[in-house]
C-alpha cells in the first residue's frame, strides 16, 4: 500500500470526537490500466477501534457504515445523480446509486473491488481498487471520502465520522457540498 498516493486529512465531525485516533488520510490514484484506487490511512491507538474481522468471501453487504468502514461518494460535475461506494476492513463493499441527495435507486451491478487491509499496532490502512468501469461516466467527477471509525469505548453509539468537509451540522456525506475533490 503505496505511501506516494496524494493524502488528504479526513476531519472528524465535531460532534463525533475520537480522542484516540491522532489521524485519518484519504487519497485516489488512478492507474494505466483503467482502475481507480481509494486508500485511506487511520493512525491511533487501534487496540481502541473496532475493526471488522476478515469475511471469508469479499461480498456485496448493506449497512457496513455501522462499523468502521471507509467511504468515497462520486457524481458528475454538474449533475445531481452521484455512486456511493464503502469499503470495510473485512473485504465487504457495498455500491448505490442516488438520483439526487439520498434518492436511493437500484444497487448498480458492479464488478468486485479488490479490498486489500494491512493493520499495525498504531496504523490501519485499506485500499479498494474500482474498475473505471464502476464509476459514473463523464468528464469530470466530484469525490467526496470518508471514513466511519467505531471506537471500543465511546458513549453513545461508538461511531465517530470523518471527511474532506461537513458541511452540516449533523454528519452527511451525503451532502454535495463534501465531495470537494475534483478529477481530472
Amino acid at each position: 500500500m503505496p505511501d506516494s498516493a496524494d493524502f488528504h486529512i479526513l476531519l472528524p465531525h465535531p460532534l463525533t470526537p475520537a480522542p484516540m485516533i491522532r489521524a485519518v488520510e484519504a487519497g485516489i490514484t488512478v492507474l494505466a490500466e483503467g482502475s481507480l484506487v481509494f486508500h485511506y490511512r487511520v493512525r491511533g491507538d487501534m487496540a481502541r477501534v473496532r475493526v471488522p474481522e476478515p469475511a471469508f468471501v469479499a461480498e456485496r453487504h448493506d449497512a457496513l457504515w455501522e462499523h468502521t468502514c471507509f467511504e468515497a461518494f462520486i457524481g458528475r460535475e454538474g449533475d445531481a445523480a452521484y455512486r456511493e461506494f464503502n469499503f470495510s476492513p473485512s473485504g465487504r463493499w457495498a455500491a448505490h446509486d442516488f438520483g439526487g441527495y439520498r434518492q436511493r435507486l437500484d444497487d448498480p451491478p458492479l464488478a468486485t473491488p479488490c479490498v486489500r487491509t494491512r493493520s499495525t499496532e498504531g496504523r490501519l490502512e485499506l485500499e479498494a481498487v474500482v474498475p473505471l468501469s464502476s464509476l459514473p461516466g463523464g468528464a469530470a467527477w466530484e469525490i467526496g471520502l470518508s471514513a466511519v471509525v467505531e471506537a471500543l469505548d465511546l458513549v453513545d453509539d461508538g461511531l465517530s465520522y470523518w471527511a474532506l468537509r461537513h458541511p452540516s451540522r449533523r454528519p452527511d456525506f451525503h451532502l454535495r457540498e463534501g465531495f470537494v475533490l475534483r478529477h481530472p
